[in-house]
């Protein structure tokens, strides 16, 4: 349709410059007046011409009053002088007048003789010409259809370098190895080591395993092709395969170089898995890129860099050594890594003084990189709204907020009595989670509505945890059914605000009893084995190795679980009422309590 469309434009400027030189030829010619031979004899028996201009039949007569233009026509085969004398005029009269004899021009005779016969062929084939080129594009891309679409690195304005990805210190540690192997072979073929085949980046979405890939292609002095594992995928079987070989083939006349193939899972995930069987697009893909890795021709200098964040679903086959020989963990930054990446992502930005990114690095806990570069640039949209001229500190500090939870809704009002229920449910939550020794302290409490939350309390770790144990959970479920718990004691009655704390709550009991071995009764061990089938994009089985009575054992400690941490928030909100109260009269006064307001509240 676009070529269709581009095509009429082209054919139509076209006519409109034909009728434009047509048009200007004859406002031209048409410009003059045109007399008579008759009255031509009159004005020079008259003495009024000083001039006339003869080109072929055409006449040009110049009036000697003003100048004035005048033209004629005469017969082609009679010459002005014999035409004049056949109308009597005296030989003075006409010695008067300056008579110059012109060469016809060839472009009048080519615009009206020649080019109205010879417009439409050149119109015609024009046409034929653009038709051919869209059906030889046609040909070409079907002829391309089996070809790689990777891409080659090249541009300098947007190379990364080590220096410009914070954090990761171990996985930037494992890619300069690749990148000096690839600078100075010898040093390491001195020695016997053989160069990698492929490096696995394996992390959470958002931290960096793209960044990274690219920092090794503005690090690398080799040929750098990039491409996604989804585009290697076609409805067609064979494509995928074909397009394999071919990036290959091209990585191999440029070695040594480097192939990244991002989200590696949409193509690598475990054969026999789908619903295709041993012909489905994605496996005879996979087959292909297992071949080109380590064959039985797997001299080649080509490295693979790869990167997932569902290895679990990646086949055996593509993880063992000698295709992946490495597999690098990128992990969620901590305090310090976000600091230094919250300072990469603030170049550019102009920060009030009063911004402390130590600040915010610790009250973004379990942020990613990507998460943090959206939270400055968030609160540097907030403030160019704002028409300021710096990133001031309340922006930065909304902008967590609204990464965690959303943007505030002004408009979601709430009635006076649900105002003060939800008032009553946070106090509930930040009550409970000040009280017990292994919850985190409360940072804020609010009840204006935020994303899908008509409140909130954030709980924010003095210092970053890789690990919980069992008292951590015991009272994170405490602080999450505070909120029930509240509402109960107060009104005598829950509302549905509390489905999503009795949702994350069951799911940490559930977790403790089958995953974390942390339940006495049911000893150390796990409980069910997830397989994933894929159907429809959904998973949709979860094998149980476990039998019925021991699914009942389990569906009771859930429950007992669950009990005890309402029992334990219960006590909490029971003996500090006056706090409760005294909170909740603040939230509805001020509707946000920060962190320093809320401990002098409750000391």
């Amino acid at each position: 349709m676009k070529n269709i469309i581009k095509n009429f434009i082209i054919f139509f400027l076209i006519f409109a410059v034909i009728a434009g030189i047509f048009s200007f030829y004859d406002s031209k010619k048409n410009s003059a007046e045109q007399i008579s031979i008759a009255k031509l004899v009159q004005e020079i028996n008259a003495e009024q011409v000083s001039k006339i201009e003869v080109s072929g039949n055409n006449l040009t007569i110049t009036l000697k009053d003003n100048n004035k233009k005048q033209i004629t026509k005469k017969e082609i085969s009679e010459s002005l002088s014999s035409l004049l004398k056949n109308y009597d005029v005296p030989t003075d009269k006409l010695a008067a007048v300056d008579i110059s004899i012109q060469d016809e021009p060839n472009s009048g005779f080519f615009v009206t003789t020649i080019l109205p016969f010879l417009l439409p062929i050149i119109i015609i084939i024009g046409l034929i010409w653009f038709m051919m080129r869209q059906v030889q594009g046609v040909n070409s891309r079907a002829m391309s259809f089996g070809q790689s679409g990777a891409k080659l690195a090249g541009d300098q304005k947007t190379k990364v370098n080590f220096g410009e990805v914070a954090g990761a210190k171990e996985a930037k540690e494992d890619l300069k190895e690749i990148v000096d192997f690839l600078k100075q072979p010898q040093k390491f073929l001195a020695l016997g080591a053989k160069i990698p085949k492929g490096v696995l980046l394996l992390g959470a979405p958002g931290t960096g395993k793209t960044l990274l890939a690219r920092a090794v292609a503005g690090e690398a002095k080799v040929p750098f092709f990039h491409i996604s594992g989804s585009e290697f995928v076609e409805m067609f079987v064979g494509v995928g395969a074909s397009r394999v070989r071919d990036l290959f083939k091209k990585a191999k006349k440029s070695a040594p170089c480097l192939i990244f193939i991002d989200e590696i899972d949409a193509v690598g995930r475990q054969r026999g898995a789908g619903l295709g069987g041993s012909h489905d697009e994605r496996e005879q893909t996979l087959n292909q890129i297992l071949v080109e890795m380590d064959g039985f021709d797997n001299k080649t200098n080509v490295i693979v860099i790869a990167a997932t964040n569902r290895p679990d679903v990646l086949d055996p086959a593509l993880l063992r050594p000698g295709r992946f020989d490495r597999q690098v963990v990128i992990d969620l930054p901590d305090i310090n890594d976000r600091e230094n990446i919250l300072k990469i992502h603030a170049r550019g930005k102009p920060l009030a003084e009063d911004v402390d990114l130590r600040l915010v690095a610790q009250r973004t806990p379990g942020f990613s990189g990507a998460d943090l570069e959206n939270l400055l640039n968030e609160a540097a949209i907030m403030s160019a709204k704002a028409n300021a001229k710096t990133i001031s500190r309340e922006n930065v500090l909304e902008s967590i907020e609204r990464v965690m939870l959303g943007r505030q809704r002004k408009s979601h009002i709430l009635s006076e009595r649900e105002k003060k229920i939800t008032a009553y449910h946070e106090a509930g939550h930040a009550i409970v989670a000040h009280s017990l020794p292994h919850a985190d302290p409360v940072h804020k409490v609010s009840i204006i509505a935020r994303g899908r939350a008509a409140g909130y309390t954030i709980n924010l770790p003095d210092e970053d945890k890789k690990m919980h144990t069992y008292s951590d959970f015991i009272d994170d479920m405490a602080v999450l059914l505070g909120g029930y718990a509240s509402e109960q004691t107060f009104f005598g009655e829950v509302t549905t605000g509390a489905s999503n704390d009795l949702k994350r709550a069951t799911q940490i009991a559930k977790q403790i009893s089958t995953q974390f071995g942390m339940n006495k009764k049911l000893g150390p061990r796990t409980f069910g084995e997830k397989e994933e089938m894929i159907f429809l994009g959904k998973e949709i089985h979860e094998r149980r190795d476990y039998s019925e009575k021991t699914a009942e054992a389990i569906d009771d400690e859930v429950s007992k679980y669950i009990d005890e941490a309402l029992h334990t928030a219960l006590r909490i909100i029971k003996e500090k009422t006056d706090k409760i109260e005294k909170l909740v009269a603040e939230l509805v006064k001020k509707e946000t309590i920060e962190k320093q307001e809320f401990e002098a509240l409750v000391a």
